[in-house]
C-alpha cells in the first residue's frame, strides 16, 4: 500500500476521508507523513521546514473540563490561557468525562473548537477509577488511540506536553521521539510507581514497579523539559532518573481568580441551605482520594463534638464512603459529607466555611501535591493544613501567614488551633485576607500559565521546532 494511502487508512487527525489536507490546515501533506515512511528526499525538506512562525503546543490529559477532575479544569484553563494572550496554536487530546460518579458524566461532541483551542475527545470506557482492572482498561484504550494520533499527526512546528493522567502518557513522546522525532515536555502531577507502590497496588522491589520505573526513564530522558509542582517532586525526579536538573522545572498549579474570589460566608446559598452562617466551619472540597488524610481531622471533630464547630466535606473519591462510615460510628453530628458541587456555584460553596482544610498524607509529598490548595487561597478562606512536619505545604502556610498547621495524628493540637480560630474571628480573618494576597502573587492563571508558556517556547527554540523570538519568518 503506497505511503500516503496507508496514513489515511490508520485516520490521520484533521484530515478528511481522502486523507487529503483542506485549505485551513495550512500544513502540506508530506509534513503529516510518519518520518520513517517519508522517503529521503522528503525528510531532508521536512528538517529544513521543521519552523513555523506560530508555535504549536498539544496538551495531552485524560481529563478535562467539565470533567470533576482537578487536572482536568487546569488543563482547560492552560490551553485558552495559551491560546489568548501567547500566541499558541492549542490543541488537547483528552477523553469523555468520566473521573467523577455516574451523575458527573455528560456526552460530549469528539471534536469542539473553543475561542481558537482544539479539544478532541477519544472514547474510552466508563469505569470506575477506584477499580484497578477497569481503569488499566480505560488507560490502554486512552494510550493506543493517543499513540496513533501522536505518532501519524503534525510534528511540525509542535510541542507537546504529556502529563501523567494516564502515568505513562509520555512514553508514547518516547516512541514518536524515536520514530518522528517529535518534541515534547512532561507534566508531572502524581508520581508512579511510588504512589501505586504507597497505595500498596504493588509491591516494592516487584516487577512491575521495575517495569514502570524502566518506562519512566525513558520517558524522562527523551523529554525536553520537565515539569512538576513543587521542590520536594524536583528532587523525587532527580533521586529516581537520570534526568539533567536544568531541565526540571518547578511550576505550581493554580486557580482562577476571577471565578473564585471571597465573599462572606453568611452570603452563601450554601452555608444558609445547611445551617453553617452562625457556627464556625471548617471546608473540605475536592477529591477524597487515597493520599489524603482524614482521620487527624475526624478526630478533632470528635473533640469538638460539643462545642460551636462544623466539619463538612465535600466531593468524592476512594476515602469518601470511609469517611461516611467514621462518621457513623463516631456519632458525629457536627460533620456532614456531601457529594461534588455544580461547577457554577463553586465560588458559593467553596466561600461557605470560616477556615479551608488541605491534607496531604505521610509520605505522599513530591508523589503528589494537593491542588485544592489554590482554589482555598483564592477565595480568601484561612487554609488549615494537615502534613508532615518537612512539608512545602506547611512551609507555604506557615511562612506566609495564611493559616495554621498541624502534624499528622495530632488531633488535640488542631482541635486547640482550632478552638483559637473560633476564639478570634478577627485573626482568622486576616489569615484569609493573607491567603487572597499569596494567591494573587503566585498562584493565579496568569502568572503560572505564563511560566508554561516560557518552558514550551524555551523547549521547541532549543529543537529548532519554534522560531526564536524576534527572528525574522
Amino acid at each position: 500500500m503506497p505511503a500516503r494511502r496507508l496514513v489515511s487508512a490508520l485516520g490521520r487527525p484533521g484530515l478528511g476521508r481522502s486523507g487529503e489536507t483542506g485549505r485551513a490546515s495550512g500544513v502540506e501533506s508530506t509534513a503529516r507523513q510518519p518520518y520513517f515512511l517519508n522517503p529521503p528526499a522528503v525528510r531532508a525538506d521536512h528538517a529544513r521546514s521543521r519552523t513555523v512562525t506560530k508555535p504549536r503546543v498539544v496538551l495531552v490529559n485524560q481529563y478535562c473540563y467539565p470533567d470533576v477532575a482537578s487536572t482536568g479544569h487546569l488543563i482547560h484553563t492552560l490551553a485558552h490561557e495559551l491560546a489568548r494572550d501567547h500566541g499558541f496554536e492549542v490543541e488537547v487530546i483528552t477523553t469523555q468525562p468520566s473521573y467523577g460518579d455516574k451523575d458527573t458524566w455528560v456526552d460530549l461532541p469528539s471534536v469542539v473548537r473553543e475561542d481558537g483551542v482544539t479539544f478532541r475527545r477519544v472514547w474510552v470506557p466508563r469505569v470506575s477509577k477506584n477499580i484497578l482492572a477497569g481503569r488499566a482498561i480505560k488507560d490502554l484504550t486512552f494510550l493506543i488511540q493517543l499513540q496513533l494520533r501522536a505518532l501519524f499527526g503534525r510534528q511540525r512546528g509542535t510541542v507537546y506536553l504529556y502529563t501523567t493522567a494516564p502515568p505513562y502518557g509520555a512514553f508514547v513522546g518516547a516512541v514518536c521521539r524515536l520514530l518522528r522525532r517529535q518534541t515534547y515536555c512532561t507534566l508531572l502531577y502524581d508520581s508512579y510507581p511510588h504512589l501505586g507502590v504507597w497505595v500498596g497496588t504493588f509491591r516494592k522491589g516487584g516487577l512491575i514497579e521495575r517495569v514502570w520505573h524502566w518506562v519512566n526513564r525513558r520517558m524522562y530522558k527523551g523529554a525536553s523539559r520537565c515539569i512538576v509542582l513543587c521542590k520536594a517532586a524536583a528532587r523525587l525526579l532527580e533521586s529516581n532518573y537520570p534526568i539533567d536538573p536544568a531541565k526540571i522545572r518547578p511550576i505550581p498549579n493554580w486557580a482562577d481568580g476571577d471565578k473564585l474570589f471571597p465573599i462572606p460566608k453568611k452570603d452563601t446559598n450554601f452555608a444558609k441551605a445547611h445551617g453553617l452562617a452562625e457556627t464556625f466551619t471548617l471546608l473540605y472540597s475536592g477529591n477524597m482520594g487515597l493520599y489524603y488524610e482524614f482521620d487527624t481531622v475526624l478526630k478533632a471533630a470528635e473533640i469538638l463534638k460539643d462545642e460551636p464547630f462544623r466539619l463538612v466535606l465535600v466531593g468524592g473519591g476512594g476515602k469518601k464512603a470511609w469517611c461516611e462510615e467514621q462518621v457513623r460510628q463516631r456519632g458525629l453530628t457536627n460533620t456532614i459529607v456531601l457529594p461534588y458541587q455544580p461547577f457554577e456555584t463553586l465560588n458559593d460553596s467553596l466561600n461557605a466555611c470560616d477556615a479551608s482544610l488541605v491534607t496531604i498524607a505521610k509520605g505522599i509529598e513530591g508523589i503528589s501535591f494537593p491542588s485544592k490548595l489554590y482554589t482555598s487561597l483564592a477565595v480568601g478562606k484561612a487554609i488549615v493544613a494537615i502534613s508532615e512536619p518537612n512539608s512545602e505545604l506547611r512551609d507555604i502556610v506557615t511562612d506566609s501567614s495564611c493559616g495554621v498547621w498541624a502534624e499528622l495524628g495530632d488531633a488535640e493540637g488542631l482541635a486547640e488551633l482550632l478552638r483559637g480560630m473560633m476564639r478570634d474571628p478577627a485573626r482568622t480573618e486576616s489569615m484569609g485576607a493573607a491567603a487572597r494576597e499569596l494567591f494573587e502573587q503566585r498562584y493565579t492563571r496568569q502568572v503560572c500559565a505564563a511560566q508554561y508558556a516560557a518552558v514550551l517556547r524555551e523547549a521547541g527554540e532549543q529543537a529548532g521546532v519554534f522560531q526564536p523570538a524576534g527572528a525574522t519568518p
